[in-house]
């Protein structure tokens, strides 16, 4: 949308459900969210969409929003792209937020592109970075580019909202106030059935356990360096150790080494865990952008030179497959490795 900015306000959330479970990028982007509605001296708000969830206020709420935009309607209740572009471009049109973010997930990715042509304004996907200039007042969107060999930084500066779609794991998690309260503005919803070219008819969930990237703690992930499949048994025996689960690297997903579900890095997972083991991984820049934010990072690999080490805390040169056993059995649990950040 074109006019004067002036008249857009405010910082909005896509607060992404599923099943009644808010996403773990919902507060991520609360957080940083909140940064950029206090620079701009705006509120913050989440804009919630789903059938009997009006629940998950209190926890918006809780994680930092100033207010929830609630659209509760039987048509919501699975995502579909139609219904949900068609619900948050009535709300911007409506109200005229000066940002609107979104988790860059499958369904993020979907709707964000969507709302934007529907509205007529920019977006910029798979943001890492999000801050506001102080002269201009401008969202300053930055993200990979050239394939991770260099960071852009792009600016909306003619049309509104500012939207971005931001990478889950990229951005902290508040601190949880449970005493904080806010306001339930309720959306009208203007859906019927026949206006829907889709509809979900059944939700079939694979047999396959999601790997919990984003959620683990410890991560040891394996790359080029392990020279074939096996290899990541072993990582197998270390991240039960210590807890953790297991990552990889492009390169050893291409090779078809580990399913793609446990890539690392640009075109896979962004993590943050509180210690992450690179274990035979160069440190391509596509991986490291992935990986990064941990806490902690332990790079294995036998060539001095590699680009790894520069990111990483600690760095042990030697051969993979006797480093790895003498930590299997000279490691009872993580706690050793935890200890340095809590």
């Amino acid at each position: 949308m074109t006019g004067d900015s002036r008249t857009y306000k405010d910082v909005w959330v896509f607060a992404e459900q599923r099943g009644g479970r808010l996403m773990r990028v919902t507060f991520e982007l609360l957080g940083k969210g909140g940064e950029l509605a206090k620079s701009r001296g705006s509120r913050l708000c989440a804009v919630l969409l789903g059938k009997d969830i009006g629940g998950l206020s209190q926890e918006l709420f809780a994680y930092g929003a100033d207010a929830v935009y609630l659209a509760d309607n039987t048509l919501l209740a699975q995502y579909t792209t139609d219904a949900y572009t068609s619900v948050i471009s009535d709300l911007i049109l409506a109200y005229k937020p000066e940002i609107v973010l979104y988790g860059a997930t499958h369904i993020g990715r979907d709707l964000a592109a969507r709302v934007a042509a529907r509205i007529d304004t920019g977006l910029t996907a798979d943001c890492t970075g999000l801050e506001i200039d102080t002269d201009t007042g401008l969202l300053m969107q930055t993200r990979p580019a050239f394939g991770g060999n260099l960071m852009a930084t792009i600016v909306c500066r003619n049309h509104r909202p500012q939207m971005s779609t931001v990478r889950p794991g990229v951005m902290d998690k508040p601190a949880r106030n449970d005493r904080k309260t806010g306001a339930v503005i309720m959306a009208e919803v203007c859906l019927t059935p026949d206006k829907l070219r889709t509809r979900v008819v059944e939700t079939v969930k694979s047999d396959t356990p999601p790997v919990g990237l984003g959620e683990a703690k410890v991560i040891v992930s394996g790359g080029r360096g392990l020279d074939g499949s096996q290899g990541f048994e072993l990582l197998n025996r270390l991240a039960g150790k210590l807890g953790g689960v297991v990552g990889a690297s492009r390169a050893a997903v291409d090779s078809g080494w580990i399913g793609k579900g446990h890539q690392v890095g640009q075109t896979g997972t962004t993590v943050r865990p509180l210690v992450y083991m690179a274990c035979g991984i160069s440190g391509a820049i596509q991986h490291i952008v992935g990986m990064q934010c941990a806490g902690t990072i332990i790079a294995i690999n036998k060539d001095p030179e590699a680009p790894i080490f520069k990111v990483a805390d600690y760095g042990i040169v030697g051969d993979l497959y006797q480093v790895i056993p003498a930590l299997i059995d000279s490691c009872d649990s993580a706690e050793t490795l935890l200890k340095t950040r809590k």
